[in-house]
């Protein structure tokens, strides 16, 4: 469904010209202007004297709306505006891994190089300490082991959401860098959340 410059809806399979089986219309001018309501012979031949298509713009109108304009333009113009908005869109995948406070010094290193991996891919990483028992009175555990997992990706990642305790658990979010991209160019981010690793 594409929605036009007048606001009407352009449904997949739009009716054209003689395809439009209605006794009348409410027929809108190329430039946007109201016509009114016609015969369908009529508003034919007010496309074909300007040389232009009738198009059916909202079918489930009593009567129908349709546009003069040259269909085969607005499908083109349409078409280079879909595929401008999909360059400009980037889906960011949100992967979470999970850690210990107390996590021995290979299993760091194993969750370090996945969360550099995600960072250099292109997507954020939510990593979450988890506390049980009495680690919940030493929450300054967590936040240490964040402080120097921050420090250690901090070439390929920066800190988006600082350390935040959240009931059993403390999280934060790494954001890969974005350097060498200008800043200008907004991109249009659609995020989901995945995740990466089971508890320890």
């Amino acid at each position: 469904m594409v929605t036009n410059s007048q606001g009407g809806v352009i449904t997949v399979e739009t009716r054209i010209n003689d395809r439009i089986r209605v006794p009348e219309v409410r027929l809108i001018g190329a430039e946007g202007e109201q016509v009114g309501i016609v015969s369908i012979e009529t508003a034919l031949q007010m496309a074909i004297d300007a040389d232009l298509d009738l198009v059916e713009v909202a079918p489930e109108s009593r009567p129908p709306v349709c546009k003069l304009m040259d269909f085969g333009k607005f499908k083109y113009e349409a078409a280079q505006k879909a595929r401008e908005t999909r360059k400009n869109q980037t889906n960011t995948v949100v992967k979470e891994m999970k850690l210990r406070p107390k996590i021995d010094a290979h299993d760091y290193e194993t969750k370090k190089g996945h969360i550099e991996r995600f960072l250099k891919g292109g997507d954020k990483v939510k990593v979450t300490i988890m506390f049980r028992g009495r680690e919940q009175s030493r929450p300054e555990l967590g936040y240490k082991l964040l402080q120097r997992l921050a420090e250690d990706i901090a070439e390929v990642g920066t800190v988006e959401a600082a350390p935040l305790q959240d009931g059993r658990n403390m999280v934060m979010v790494i954001g890969p860098n974005r350097s060498g991209k200008s800043s200008a160019k907004k991109k249009v981010e659609s995020t989901t959340v995945e995740e990466v690793s089971d508890a320890v």
